[in-house]
């Protein structure tokens, strides 16, 4: 019970002026620091930005489906689509800043995690191995064998030599020799993301905190389709209708 009113009770609620955007089909739900939204929508696999009001800032009509990683910098916003075997860079007004062609020189990648705006960390599932690639030199920093389950991976954050696997049901926590260090399990799991020393995991509608030893439900509103978090507070699309809560 505490759970389920911990939204209403611990948090402030206001609510967005975008009263006028067809949410019917979002998969995903963005908040970058600086108050733009951004809505991916998997149906016509298009990517749209707006203001704190509405108006749309840009939009990408994109040709195969993409994984978002974070808006969190909008001037660098990554993109991997397993489909065409490429990340994109983006800049704050959606236009394409960098590609890269993944097949040239890996085999099958299957997730990427982009640590910063120099290095990422790919998943080679047909050679079964964890790659840190500088895109910048394009060069391989460092690989390690990693023969793990990859059933059902939705996303993975590498950071302080710990890979955080999140599956459809179950987070789990690796060393960079594949040994299992954790595990635990958990629903309707969305993505995965770092804020500073701790690891975030987004359902459809909680979002959860995990230290590095144990696993805690921040917030959570039993209302919503989808939350996200950016630096002002949660975000939840609830009825067509986009909420911030703040402490």
């Amino acid at each position: 019970m505490i759970l389920i009113l911990s939204s209403s009770l611990f948090f402030s609620q206001k609510k967005i002026g975008l009263d006028s955007l067809n949410t019917k089909d979002v998969q995903e739900l963005f908040g970058d620091d600086y108050g733009s939204i951004y809505l991916y929508k998997n149906k016509d696999l298009s990517f749209t930005k707006y203001d704190s009001l509405g108006n749309q800032l840009g939009k990408l009509m994109l040709t195969f489906p993409y994984k978002i990683q974070s808006v969190n910098n909008p001037l660098n916003i990554v993109m991997f689509s397993e489909n065409a075997q490429e990340i994109k860079f983006f800049d704050q007004n959606l236009n394409e800043i960098q590609k890269i062609n993944l097949s040239m020189n890996f085999g099958f990648i299957k997730a990427v995690y982009a640590e910063d705006l120099q290095f990422a960390w790919m998943i080679d599932e047909s050679n079964k191995t964890l790659i840190q690639y500088n895109f910048r030199s394009t060069s391989v920093i460092s690989s390690f064998p990693f023969n793990i389950n990859l059933q059902s991976l939705k996303d993975f954050v590498v950071y302080n030599n710990r890979i955080y696997i999140l599956r459809e049901n179950t987070f789990d926590v690796y060393s960079t020799k594949a040994t299992l260090l954790y595990s635990t399990p958990i629903s309707n799991a969305r993505k995965i993301r770092r804020i500073n020393n701790d690891i975030l995991i987004f359902g459809s509608q909680t979002v959860s905190r995990f230290d590095g030893k144990d696993l805690t439900q921040i917030f959570q509103n039993e209302s919503a389709k989808i939350v996200d978090k950016n630096n002002a507070g949660f975000l939840a699309l609830i009825k067509d209708k986009l909420y911030l809560y703040t402490k």
